[in-house]
């Protein structure tokens, strides 16, 4: 039986690249039951720390057994077109592979964003016998274009990702989301009942290394105050605004303090809104191991999304399950959407971006009793613990990629 998969992730890393780890867990586990897997991602990818050293096209790496090939795309500023021409780029040398150097893979994950080697990996199955193509979606697009930009259905970058979008759906065996309702919105685009699976992001505390903080930063957390703090990325969709904005509401209020760990786009503009307040720290990005050694120093945590119809099909974030791991209680700015700190109780939440509501659900945390607290946010440890096992989410995962029943069926 053939036994090598594919996984087609422009934006893949590992620890060391300091983002995008997903595959690279569940990859492990793969291994481990005796798959050969190639993660194919580029070469360079603004959210890495450490970006890896390629020869020529194509680069291969081993990392704790994990085959990575990385894959030469153009540098690009996050923010300029030259982002979009790297993912065709990816694209367009995804095509080309060769099965005589990376295998005949039986299945060929590609995850999106970016959305566009669908296609490179539609026209291999065409090629190849009895290889099937699951189509993740990580995040909804060209919805996500259109709803955090806002830019009209009409646009043409709109209209182009959307076709492949709707090819994907249409054409793949099986499309798995990270978004618990994302059903209902891939049947109104395919136009037809599609093999949908609900695969989330995921935790393992037995693989996340205890790496000590640098003093220099746990010397920038003020002690024995109330410590609100963010970690990840500062970008649009985490409506960090109204959690700044937060801060020059309580100003007056002497023992609490708001803390955001990370980078991101908008951190420049974050810092112009904190500006002149003295209850706010920012702290550049950490690694991935440090995440829940500075969790220790906060009281309560803070993630948010946008007022936005995009995220009624559900979310996805690793912070959640960081948090949650930590057994921090919650502070979620959120429409209900079932997401994990209402599934499990680990928190409150308030209207999205609205500093009036963040503050007074800060307040209500602020004033409960210390035991209360506990208990909340052990509710979320729990519920990690027992839902988002990354052992047993690969484990689901292995069996949607080997599982040959209906192969071929969409086409």
């Amino acid at each position: 039986m053939n036994k090598t998969i594919w996984v087609f992730n422009q934006f893949a890393g590992h620890p060391e690249s300091g983002w995008g780890e997903r595959h690279y867990y569940f990859a492990r586990y793969w291994i481990q039951q005796g798959y050969r897997v190639v993660i194919f991602s580029g070469s360079f990818n603004h959210m890495f720390r450490n970006l890896p050293e390629t020869h020529g096209n194509l680069t291969t790496q081993m990392v704790d057994g994990v085959e990575f090939c990385w894959v030469k795309v153009p540098v690009y500023h996050p923010q300029s077109v030259l982002r979009f021409w790297s993912m065709l780029v990816f694209a367009w040398k995804t095509l080309w592979l060769k099965t005589s150097v990376y295998g005949t893979p039986l299945a060929i994950l590609v995850s999106s964003m970016p959305i566009f080697p669908i296609l490179s990996a539609l026209i291999k199955r065409s090629f190849l016998k009895n290889t099937k193509v699951v189509f993740e979606i990580r995040d909804i697009w060209p919805l996500s274009l259109q709803y955090l930009s806002n830019i009209s259905a009409y646009h043409p970058a709109v209209i182009f990702i959307g076709w492949f979008e709707k090819i994907g759906y249409r054409r793949s065996d099986v499309v798995v989301s990270l978004l618990p309702n994302a059903r209902e919105h891939i049947e109104a685009v395919a136009k037809k009942t599609v093999n949908f699976q609900y695969i989330p992001n995921g935790i393992e505390e037995a693989l996340l290394v205890d790496e000590a903080l640098d003093p220099t930063i746990t010397e920038q957390i003020p002690k024995d105050k109330f410590i609100t703090g963010y970690t990840g990325t500062m970008a649009l969709a985490n409506a960090l605004e109204s959690f700044v904005e937060t801060a020059h509401l309580l100003k007056n209020q002497a023992d609490i303090h708001f803390v955001l760990v990370g980078d991101g786009y908008l951190k420049a503009k974050l810092q112009e809104i904190a500006s002149g307040l003295s209850n706010i720290t920012f702290i550049p990005k950490i690694r991935k191991n440090q995440v829940q050694n500075i969790l220790k120093h906060f009281d309560i945590c803070f993630v948010g999304r946008n007022d936005s119809p995009l995220f009624k099909h559900g979310v996805s974030a690793n912070k959640y399950f960081d948090y949650m791991l930590a057994g921090k209680p919650v502070l979620d700015a959120n429409n209900l959407i079932k997401d994990p700190v209402e599934l499990s109780g680990c928190g409150i939440i308030v209207k999205p971006e609205s500093a009036e509501a963040l503050a007074e659900g800060l307040m209500k945390l602020y004033n409960m009793p210390k035991d209360d607290l506990m208990a909340m946010g052990g509710k979320g440890k729990k519920y990690v613990q027992e839902q988002h096992s990354l052992q047993n989410l690969a484990g689901q995962y292995l069996t949607i990629l080997t599982d040959n029943q209906g192969h071929g069926s969409s086409q």
